[in-house]
């Protein structure tokens, strides 16, 4: 958990900035704190750094993959769950045991799910 706030933080790897802002507001709303990186390279970084608690992964930022970024937060040991509108198609076999979110997302799925990556 977060040092600076009792609320858990996610981050959220979101390049479509309408989709990112909506969910910010749905997970605000559900208790917690949004860290939000439209780019690999800001996503690296919060995901190096950040005390996050768990993240939601757009598999396609901005036409690269976030599976850089899943590396790090798996060696941090932080949960995650991958986001796609494509389902699992064309997700790696290293990545087939995760977590996908569907997009477009339903909220009580998407709030059921961080809560059970959260409790593991």
């Amino acid at each position: 958990m977060s040092e600076a706030t009792t609320k858990p933080c996610v981050l959220l790897a979101e390049d479509e900035m309408m989709l990112a802002m909506m969910l910010e507001d749905r997970l605000q709303h559900f208790g917690y704190q949004v860290l939000k990186a439209a780019r690999l390279p800001a996503c690296m970084a919060l995901a190096e750094s950040a005390s996050i608690d768990v993240a939601i992964l757009d598999i396609n930022l901005a036409g690269e993959t976030s599976f850089a970024v899943a590396e790090v937060l798996r060696r941090r040991g932080i949960p995650f769950v991958f986001s796609s509108g494509y389902g699992d198609d064309g997700l790696p076999a290293t990545w087939k045991e995760e977590k996908i979110l569907q997009k477009p997302y339903d909220t009580h799925q998407l709030i059921s799910i961080l809560d059970e990556l959260r409790k593991t």
